[in-house]
């Protein structure tokens, strides 16, 4: 019965959200609609100039992130590489691996994916056989590990599947979702809980206290 109160209230507030959402939008749009009505040639012309100008900027960014190695996960050869790598990207995500260990393949395949949707963000794989002194420097015990470096500092780290639900089967969504927390992508989704919670698991200890 209790379970059944519980998804009842669930659905409400839910359903609430989403009129609430709605609303908003419809309000921004509305206020959007009125502004472009209110507008003379003038006005919209020079609107629309800073918006091809954003865009040719966005575009130019881009192209720049690709000639740095970005849009693409990457293995780097040695230590050497690294620094160089990390020195001229704002934002790396490297992933150290062992050929040995199963769970690296996991995260490769997942990884792979968020380096072509993340083009801002250089997304890199190096062998921790191969690089000791890294790894002693970055005290990375546990393979597979990920550091999280911005402006050529690391700032956090994955360490194993902890984060991620602590499973093998997790989605390439929770790893974006962890790399959001981090603030080293540009994610668009709630941070406040990771994709692999329910909103009932989020609600259910409120409900037993």
């Amino acid at each position: 019965m209790a379970a059944d109160t519980s998804v009842e209230i669930l659905q409400k507030v839910l359903e609430n959200e989403i009129l609430q959402t709605a609303k908003v939008v419809e309000e921004h749009l509305d206020a959007e609609m009125q502004k472009l009505d209110q507008m003379d040639e003038d006005e919209l012309e020079h609107l629309k100039q800073r918006r091809l100008e954003a865009l040719k900027k966005a575009q130019q960014q881009k192209q720049e992130w690709l000639s740095k190695g970005h849009g693409e996960y990457r293995e780097i050869p040695s230590e050497r590489d690294f620094f160089q790598e990390v020195k001229e990207s704002k934002n790396v995500v490297c992933h150290f691996y062992r050929d040995t260990t199963f769970r690296c393949q996991i995260m490769d395949k997942h990884l792979t994916v968020l380096a072509k949707k993340h083009v801002e963000t250089k997304f890199l794989k190096l062998n921790a056989e191969k690089s000791p002194f890294l790894c002693e420097r970055l005290r990375i015990k546990v393979i597979p590990t990920v550091a999280l470096i911005k402006d050529g500092k690391t700032q956090d780290y994955i360490v194993g599947f902890t984060d991620l639900g602590n499973t093998d089967d997790f989605t390439t969504e929770t790893l974006e979702w962890r790399l959001g927390c981090a603030d080293i992508i540009n994610y668009s989704g709630k941070l406040d809980g990771p994709p692999f919670q329910s909103p009932k698991e989020i609600l259910e200890p409120s409900f037993t206290k």
